[in-house]
């Protein structure tokens, strides 16, 4: 079927104001098979997307080949800037990435030395996907990144040696959740920590058809909670559950007969937690967040009311990943 004139190929396939709707937009750009596409097919997919928009589609487009295109387009282009994103910091790659890493903690839990290295590891991901998916509106400087990375992985540290420690007498399950404990201490500190300069300054705000009203920190606060929220329930059933399944796994005699087994079926299944909870955790909050004008600051709120009186009753925010 060939593509119409006139195709507007940022209009959303699937209603952005329910769960269902953007849980099927997120099952679709956090498709892990579009991480081990060559940046030349990104960039084909980029350039289709963007001419487009121009309104110069080649001919012989169909609708499909456009759809295929801007899903590429927003697995690796930041929305805000239009840059391509490093690949780790990708919601493509947190299947893979995510499931290794998580894999890892929750099998070696045991041992400080070995908490504190994946700690370290996931602190360090977890930082280069904060920092790819911010606001990229609201720029942050290399010391400030730096601070926020010493400070979220500090935190986890500190949370999982002293919880390793403190739970040395209580039963084994319980030292299985330390992991999930301390990513989620992380994650509370780490992302406000990476856009301090939203919550300092305020992140840009819209009106409903995209005209810029100024900036606001409320609206910053409100997308910043609502990305902690999301981070922490992407993690939390497989962290929470799979230490469950691997106790009751570890009394039976074959599984004690192929410990070294252990970690790559840990990993193995945190994949499938993370295969439907990355686009579920994303799904939760609409992307373009809003906020009441009535609940902005006292300046910005009276200064659209000065310009546009009671027409403008929302501001609208892109809240991050």
């Amino acid at each position: 079927m060939a593509a119409l004139s006139g195709f507007d190929v940022d209009a959303p396939r699937w209603d952005q104001t329910t769960f269902m709707g953007r849980l099927k937009h997120f099952f679709n750009i956090t498709d892990s098979r579009t991480a081990i596409l060559s940046n030349s097919k990104l960039d084909e997919a980029k350039a289709l997307v963007e001419s487009c928009r121009a309104g110069s589609v080649p001919p012989g487009t169909t609708v499909d080949q456009l759809h295929y295109a801007k899903k590429l387009y927003d697995s690796a282009f930041h929305p805000d800037t239009g840059e391509r994103m490093n690949l780790i910091g990708r919601m493509s790659f947190q299947v893979p990435g995510g499931m290794a890493i998580t894999g890892f903690m929750l099998q070696f839990y045991r041992t400080v030395p070995a908490v504190v290295f994946w700690q370290w590891v996931n602190q360090s991901f977890n930082a280069l996907v904060n920092y790819t998916n911010r606001n990229a509106a609201s720029p942050i400087t290399p010391k400030q990144i730096g601070v926020a990375y010493v400070t979220a992985t500090s935190t986890a540290l500190a949370t999982a040696v002293g919880l390793n420690l403190y739970t040395k007498k209580a039963p084994p399950l319980v030292a299985r959740w330390v992991p999930f404990v301390a990513v989620a201490a992380a994650n509370c500190v780490n992302i406000p920590m990476m856009r301090q300069q939203e919550i300092l300054n305020g992140i840009a705000v819209t009106d409903e058809n995209g005209n810029k009203l100024g900036h606001s920190r409320k609206a910053a606060v409100k997308g910043i909670t609502q990305v902690v929220i999301s981070r922490v329930t992407m993690a939390a059933p497989g962290m929470i559950i799979l230490p469950i399944i691997m106790q009751r796994l570890e009394k039976y005699r074959f599984m004690q007969k192929i410990t070294f087994l252990h970690a790559p079926l840990q990993v193995m299944m945190v994949g499938v937690f993370l295969v439907f909870m990355v686009p579920a955790a994303c799904s939760l909050f609409p992307q373009n967040s809003s906020l009441a004008v009535s609940k902005l600051e006292p300046e910005l709120r009276e200064s659209i009311v000065s310009q546009y009186g009671d027409s403008v009753k929302y501001v609208y925010f892109n809240k991050g990943l």
